[in-house]
């Protein structure tokens, strides 16, 4: 009979193990591993020597509070001739002797989160398990190395905002190997309400990434748990700080893991879907953030956006409406419990819109199925479908209480970004959400969504036709002209009214003050006459009103008095924060204390009180946010804003340096610099 080995200590290697396992940027001070791929461990025999046949060793590796077979959080397993990846097993790989090499491998679908492993009678070592995309048996394998690097691997990256005219690069530091964030990721699975209730059957739903990405979806908002994030978008930030305030991912999971899992204030989309992002990539999920521009807001799944305006062409507010953008996340997975042509990205939003099954979530949905129109897919196709194809209807309210309807030309689902793989250059994915706008396959998509508007549509009437022009040069701080153009296609004289107006915006769609206007009410057009209407943009008059977001709606209102049509041109224009300039001083080391001198030019016409540059990056900084204020000096007009800021490298690489600037005029102005770091 064999006999059991009499084991006296072992060696985790870890080290070895987590470089293998492209765990090491989280340390290799503990055990951390990826499923269906061996690690080693080295065990020392207390007295007798290993031999082959004679010897043997049993092991039960379980997670959870209460792990059972049945569930799949627990698996015995006894040592065999050769390693199976496609199950737990383990394995010899040193010749007989006092010193045994073990080879351990997980199941390619065993559960995620912290493990036991019991070797025989001898005593219990730990690890982490997570997903492995380098696996081919895992659901989230993904074959290529420079995506990987991407979507897994790297710790930086931009988020798109601005306008789908002007797609504006914020930079975020997702910081997942940073020092203590993988145990708050594993908290927030812990926190779930699913596992509160039943943390056996939540355990075992570990497995699968589809639940996985659904839980995160819904504990990055706190609507109806102990999640991470509040929203805001209204009224102010008190008692939290301005979505806009953050740079990065780190501090708000620290924040919320040492406030004991009070919800962290305020985001807005990008920082949920940043967050995520964080989260996913954590765990082993590909996963990136996507914008997208003229994102509609459909609350009944009527996949149509009724927009009301007023007689001036000013949007009324309402529960419906389209946000300048939207981001989310799309995580990287197969789909077995959908055909295979749907495996791939699936979009994930944990932004708090609609309730999907009772809960504050939405997806994962394969994004094929969006491009196709399968909206009975898991999970919530029809919201997000409607994200990107809502049809826009603009019906006016009249003083006397009449309503018409406004001819207008929004498009929603536009320049749908992400960050390219391996550069901070955009990549426009529009195409894997939808065919091009006229297609066969377009229509077919729709008659499967049951897309009847879209599907009604003729082509306008062209009689008069009206779009919005702006100068390249719209700074904030500056005054500047947009201009109405107006043209008769039609073989008559025309006479028009035309109003022309703006206001500052929320990128989500809500209205602040008036920046300028201007009514006509007598334009004359003989046919096939141009003409442009100019409006003046002051920033003594706009400058207090904008909001963080520096967005003005422009929209342009044309009544022909013949025929009492009226057409609408609506354009979001958003205006430029000034440039942060970052000079690295010496050469960047691994270890070696480095200085970053940091330039803003002041561009408005006054001066700016109570600067203050903030920095963080993965890598660069420990994982703190590092200020420097400019004491007492205010920055007058024309003038730079300049600190020397110090941090020190801990590994080498291509880093990215975020960098934050904020005043009492210029709020959270963002900048980055890459650096790569020397050994």
């Amino acid at each position: 009979m064999a006999q059991a080995l009499d084991i006296d200590r072992w060696n985790l290697e870890c080290e070895f193990n987590n470089t293998d396992h492209r765990t090491d940027l989280n340390g290799v001070d503990r055990l951390i591993v990826r499923r269906g791929q061996p690690f080693s461990i080295s065990l020392y025999l207390r007295s007798g020597i290993y031999q082959p046949g004679d010897s043997s060793l049993d092991f039960v590796a379980e997670t959870g509070p209460q792990p059972s077979e049945q569930y799949g959080t627990r698996a015995s397993f006894g040592l065999s001739a050769n390693i199976d990846t496609s199950r737990w097993s383990a394995t010899v790989t040193s010749p007989p002797g006092d010193m045994v090499a073990l080879s351990v491998c997980s199941a390619p679908d065993a559960p995620i989160g912290r493990y036991t492993l019991t070797l025989g009678q001898s005593g219990q070592i730990e690890f982490v398990l997570l997903f492995n995309p380098w696996c081919p048996g895992d659901a989230v394998y993904m074959d290529n190395e420079q995506s990987l690097a991407e979507y897994v691997l790297s710790q930086d990256g931009i988020i798109f905002r601005g306008s789908y005219k002007y797609p504006i690069s914020t930079p975020w530091n997702f910081g997942q190997f940073e020092s203590g964030i993988l145990e708050i990721c594993l908290r927030i699975l812990d926190m779930n309400p699913k596992c509160l209730k039943n943390p056996g059957k939540d355990c075992s739903g570990r497995r699968n990434p589809i639940y996985v990405s659904r839980v995160l979806s819904a504990m990055v908002n706190c609507n109806d748990d102990k999640g991470v994030l509040l929203g805001k978008w209204t009224d102010g930030y008190e008692g939290g700080v301005s979505p806009m305030f953050w740079r990065g991912s780190v501090e708000i999971l620290r924040n919320w893991d040492t406030q004991a899992c009070q919800p962290v204030r305020y985001g807005q989309c990008w920082v949920f879907a940043a967050v995520a992002c964080s989260i996913s990539r954590a765990l082993g999920i590909p996963c990136r953030v996507v914008t997208n521009y003229l994102s509609a807001h459909d609350n009944n799944s009527d996949l149509v956006i009724e927009r009301y305006i007023n007689e001036n062409g000013e949007l009324i507010q309402s529960r419906e409406m389209i946000w300048n953008y939207h981001c989310w996340v799309e995580n990287w997975m197969t789909r077995p419990d959908l055909k295979s042509d749907f495996n791939g990205w699936q979009a994930s939003d944990p932004t708090p819109q609609e309730k999907s099954e009772g809960v504050y979530c939405c997806g994962p949905i394969p994004v094929k199925a969006i491009k196709e129109g399968e909206l009975a897919f898991k999970y919530d196709a029809p919201f997000v479908f409607a994200e990107v194809n809502a049809d826009v209807i603009t019906i006016m309210k009249k003083k006397d209480g009449n309503t018409s309807k406004v001819t207008s030309t929004t498009v929603v689902g536009q320049k749908i970004s992400t960050k390219s793989v391996g550069s901070d250059t955009r990549e426009d994915i529009t195409h894997l959400y939808k065919y091009p706008e006229g297609s066969d396959e377009e229509r077919e998509a729709f008659k499967k969504a049951n897309h009847q508007n879209k599907l009604l549509q003729q082509q306008e009437n062209e009689g008069l036709h009206i779009t919005i022009k702006v100068s390249s040069d719209m700074r904030k701080g500056c005054d500047f002209d947009v201009f109405a153009v107006v043209t008769n296609n039609t073989q008559s004289e025309k006479k028009c009214r035309l109003v022309f107006g703006s206001c500052a915006m929320s990128y989500n769609g809500f209205l602040g003050k008036n920046c300028g206007f201007k009514d006509l009410l007598n334009v004359e057009l003989s046919p096939g006459e141009e003409r442009r209407v100019p409006l003046r943009l002051n920033y003594s008059k706009y400058g207090v009103l904008l909001t963080e977001d520096n967005l003005i709606r422009l929209a342009v209102l044309l009544m022909d008095y013949s025929t009492q049509e009226t057409t609408l041109a609506v354009r979001n224009i958003v205006l430029d924060n000034p440039e942060i300039k970052v000079r690295i001083l010496g050469e960047p080391k691994e270890n070696r204390k480095l200085a970053a001198e940091i330039t803003l030019k002041n561009p408005l016409p006054e001066p700016l009180e109570n600067c203050c540059f903030s920095i963080e990056g993965a890598n660069l900084t420990a994982g703190l946010v590092i200020s420097e204020r400019l004491l007492g000096s205010s920055v007058g007009p024309g003038e730079d804003a300049k600190v020397k800021m110090y941090f020190t490298p801990t590994h080498s690489g291509l880093r990215k340096l975020v960098v934050d600037f904020d005043s009492n005029k210029l709020c959270h102005v963002k900048g980055y610099r890459n650096v790569i770091i020397g050994k």
